[in-house]
């Protein structure tokens, strides 16, 4: 993905926010990230809302392929809409750095997720 805004790098924000807040501040942004972005009445984040609201998270700068490239990306499921959770594995995916140094920060996230919609006895 191209660098967002000028001379700062999306990937590049992460780490910085990941230092200064922890992993579980880290994910708690995402989330409000996610909040941000996502269509209010259908609880996932639309290419239309992704569109609508990418300013509010200085994302203003982002051209139309960028925002469909990112959609497609982050779909993991195919539904052409973004789920809170695919939408913050998105966001690690989009920053190697961050990845590589949070890696179970995510894993703790993807346990989470699945042990509380999907295995409610676990």
């Amino acid at each position: 993905m191209a660098g967002i805004g000028k001379g700062v790098e999306f990937e590049d924000l992460l780490p910085l926010i990941a230092d200064k807040l922890g992993g579980e501040g880290l994910i708690k942004e995402l989330c409000n990230g996610f909040q941000l972005l996502m269509d209010k009445d259908k609880g996932v984040i639309t290419l239309e809302s992704l569109r609508n609201n990418s300013a509010l998270m200085g994302l203003q700068d982002l051209k139309e392929d960028e925002l469909v490239s990112m959609m497609r990306e982050g779909d993991l499921d195919g539904d052409g809409a973004l789920t809170q959770m695919e939408f913050c594995v998105l966001m690690f995916r989009l920053s190697p750095q961050l990845m590589e140094e949070s890696w179970f920060w995510l894993e703790e996230a993807l346990h989470n997720e699945l042990r509380n919609n999907h295995h409610p006895s676990i």
